[in-house]
């Protein structure tokens, strides 16, 4: 549905949700010695509110199921996660006074948990040896059992998700760059953000690049999809026909980025340090574009995991 004056009446009852999106579009001096005619540009999403890129799908698919009935008053906003989403949907939950229930890896950063539980989430567990998978299957379960309970917002199926990215981030990076990218380096968590920015650059110039990161099967870089087992689930949302180039990256190689990112200044997550080896790793082969990627999460998020040992 379009941003549409329901919308926009529900984000004049909470003003606060006024502060998701408008992040801004920084350089990264990573490699610019060695490649002057490389540009790099980071959107920093760690600004929204949530901490988090998340911020963006949640807010619009909460609010376009309230503006449109689907969420009642009272139900249970139900969803599964490895943490940013979740954390999303607590603390806009908490604004808007509807109870979160969240789904979400055993092995999700102790910051994730705690950030969660403070806006007042119910947390559920699964195995995270049996993959992020599980969590996916878990919460179809949840919702099966107790329907009436729950609002089921289904972040890997609800267009909601690729459209807030369509209509925000994109537009903004467009704004941001005056149009001028040769090269898109994401990955794939729900879909939405490959799907949602990639359709709008595409549409401005069909010959921008898209490049997936793709991470490991095991141990996996948290909030990233390794789509690389025929048993793996594939958002319903991704559409695949718009990626021109996939790059593997290891857990390893986005340490080791995430180290070299803070020493000049950029203190990021797992995800954000895969997302620069790619960025990277297309650059050198290339030696000229203007990449553009996000910086989806902070540093901090990842204290109590090996990532700043």
């Amino acid at each position: 549905m379009p941003w549409d004056k329901r919308i926009e009446q529900l984000l004049d009852r909470y003003p606060a949700l006024r502060a998701v999106g408008n992040t801004p579009l920084v350089p990264v001096e990573l490699f610019r010695d060695e490649l002057p005619d490389v540009e790099v540009w980071a959107k920093m999403e760690s600004l929204n509110p949530g901490g988090s890129l998340k911020d963006r799908p949640v807010l619009r698919m909460m609010l376009g199921a309230l503006a449109d009935g689907r969420l009642r008053p009272g139900a249970t906003v139900l969803d599964s996660s490895s943490g940013n989403a979740g954390i999303a949907y607590a603390m806009i939950g908490r604004m808007l006074g509807l109870p979160v229930e969240i789904v979400i890896p055993d092995n999700a950063s102790v910051e994730r948990k705690k950030r969660l539980r403070a806006h007042g989430a119910r947390l559920v567990f699964t195995d995270a040896q049996q993959g992020y998978d599980e969590a996916l299957r878990e919460v179809r379960r949840r919702y099966e059992a107790d329907r009436d309970r729950y609002f089921f917002c289904d972040q890997y199926g609800n267009a909601d998700n690729w459209h807030a990215h369509y209509e925000t981030t994109a537009e903004e990076i467009l704004a941001q760059t005056g149009g001028g990218i040769t090269h898109l380096v994401v990955g794939v968590g729900t879909g939405g953000t490959l799907t949602g920015i990639g359709r709008r650059l595409k549409e401005h110039d069909p010959a921008c690049r898209l490049v997936c990161v793709i991470p490991e099967s095991f141990p996996g870089i948290e909030g990233l999809k390794p789509l690389g087992q025929p048993e793996d689930i594939v958002p319903a949302i991704l559409d695949e026909s718009l990626i021109d180039e996939r790059i593997p990256v290891s857990s390893d190689e986005a340490h080791a980025m995430c180290g070299r990112l803070a020493r000049i200044g950029f203190f990021v997550g797992l995800s954000s340090g895969a997302y620069m080896v790619g960025v990277e790793r297309v650059a050198r082969r290339e030696h000229r574009g203007r990449f553009v990627t996000l910086f989806n999460d902070i540093g901090e998020r990842y204290f109590s995991t090996r990532l700043w040992d």
